[in-house]
């Protein structure tokens, strides 16, 4: 059974367990800004840094599956007076072992409920050109909108395309 809750602090057992989610994802080859193999002070400094910002204009839910993190996701509504309307989908990750299980969707599913709820009707995020990831979004009817040649780095350090989504939410 998967569940899905919205972490708003982390104990010292959610941050490591966040800290082995990232590890074995980008060291699995998913494209989420880091380069393999990522050492575990970088994954933890990482998490050190989204937990400390989280609050209005950062959101973090966590998929368990047995009581243990499989995946987790991140939602930034923007705070700008022009963009109450929009929020960043961000980090979208499944450990390797529960992928395929619906995770990801489930954690979408979740994220476009709040960002409903809060009056965001617009949502953007960008993705590895020809990844999995990608696939997922277009499965979700995110709609693409183009791409950037060249924008980052694989996790194996070779420059590779993004590729633009946007998701139009109604109430």
């Amino acid at each position: 059974m998967i569940s899905i809750r919205r972490l708003e602090q982390a104990t010292p057992a959610e941050r490591q367990a966040l800290t082995e989610l990232i590890l074995a994802t980008v060291n699995g080859g998913a494209s989420i800004g880091f380069l393999a193999p990522l050492a575990p002070e970088v994954a933890e400094g990482y998490w050190q840094g989204v937990l400390a910002s989280l609050g209005p204009g950062l959101v973090l839910w966590v998929a368990e599956q047995d009581g243990r993190i499989v995946g987790s996701v991140q939602l930034a509504p923007s705070l700008r007076q022009n963009g109450l309307h929009r929020a960043d989908l961000m980090k979208l990750m499944v450990h390797p072992t529960a992928r395929g299980q619906g995770v990801s969707s489930r954690l979408l599913r979740e994220v476009e409920q709040f960002a409903r709820g809060v009056g965001r009707t617009l949502l953007v995020l960008d993705s590895e050109l020809g990844s999995t990831a990608e696939s997922v979004y277009q499965h979700h009817q995110w709609q693409r909108v183009g791409e950037i040649p060249g924008y980052a780095k694989d996790t194996g350090g070779v420059l590779r395309s993004t590729v633009v989504y946007f998701k139009t939410l109604f109430p």
